[in-house]
């Protein structure tokens, strides 16, 4: 099972007579996007632009956003399922890596490293923390920032959680454990904790940004096919999120797209691969063809063009 990225440990063991269960939680990253509408508070249907974790969990939006217009921002919970399904909603300080990863700020041990992170989660109080949702279900998790008016301008980032609570069922009952297990004997039973998280930005005051495009050249994919690698660079006080398009003088559609880029303020270069259009005219992407890739805004000023580079294929 691949996992994007860990809530946490979330592990622990449990012990009835001889048997031991194992509970495992995982979760499954998103990318983000700004809140533009408060979600509704009920539905069968998922709205567009939610993001979907491994289990049954969709989250709206994808990317939430809280300024000095407005302290109050909302995320629609949505249990896809046609089963019954109980949620622990949390909120904690994540620290992005050069390659895009994101690690829970407990775990990193550089003090150095820790002080880049402007985290928001002290300032951030949400309602409620324990959600039950039937099949098809969806209710609105509401988040309050409480902004000290002492605190310097610039951007502040938590992330925002959603995770399976495993029915009571999920592990073995003392019958069923001595029933099927023999005297002394130990088993395990994995119980996966399937979860989502998203990206809770706090804007304080005026935040500046300029990115960049660095190093952007063909490498071949382990897949096969060939894709774009390249640095997103960024300065100021804001993160950047967007858009990458690679295109071609000719070309009737983009040869890739990748949606969703964010560079947090921790770090002031993020390095990408975006995998090209198996599909396109090879002439594209001969010797001397030209290629333009654009990282387009989606966040302050959406459609804006944060930065360009024109590459020559070797």
């Amino acid at each position: 099972m691949r996992v994007a990225s860990v809530l946490g440990s979330g592990a622990r063991l449990l012990r009835v007579g001889g048997l031991a269960t194992l509970c495992v939680a995982s979760a499954a990253m998103a990318q983000d996007k700004p809140l533009k509408a408060p979600p509704p508070q009920a539905s069968t249907l998922v709205p567009e632009g939610a993001v979907g974790g491994m289990g049954d969990i969709n989250l709206y939006p994808k990317r939430v956003v809280i300024d000095d217009r407005a302290r109050i921002a909302s995320v629609g919970l949505y249990n896809r399922s046609i089963e019954r399904g109980e949620y622990d909603i949390a909120i904690a300080d994540k620290m992005m890596t050069s390659d895009g990863r994101l690690l829970d700020i407990e775990t990193v041990t550089d003090p150095v490293e820790r002080a880049k992170v402007h985290g928001a989660a002290a300032m951030l109080r949400w309602s409620p923390r324990r959600v039950v949702l039937g099949g098809s279900e969806a209710q609105t998790i509401r988040i309050m920032a409480r902004v000290a008016p002492d605190t310097p301008p610039g951007e502040y980032r938590s992330h925002f959680s959603a995770v399976a609570v495993p029915p009571e069922d999920s592990s073995y009952s003392i019958e069923q454990a001595a029933g099927g297990q023999k005297l002394n004997s130990i088993g395990v039973r994995i119980v996966p904790r399937f979860g989502i998280s998203i990206p809770v930005i706090v804007r304080v005051g005026q935040t500046t940004l300029t990115a960049g495009i660095e190093n952007a050249h063909l490498v071949p994919l382990p897949g096969g096919g060939r894709g774009l690698q390249l640095t997103i660079t960024r300065s100021g006080t804001r993160s950047a999120f967007g858009d990458i398009a690679v295109t071609a003088p000719g070309a009737k559609a983009p040869l890739a797209v990748l949606r969703g880029l964010g560079v947090y303020t921790e770090i002031d270069a993020r390095q990408v691969t975006v995998p090209l259009d198996p599909a396109a005219d090879p002439r594209l992407l001969a010797s001397g063809a030209k290629l333009t890739v654009t990282y387009t805004d989606d966040d302050v000023d959406p459609g804006k063009v944060l930065a360009s580079r024109d590459i020559t294929v070797p």
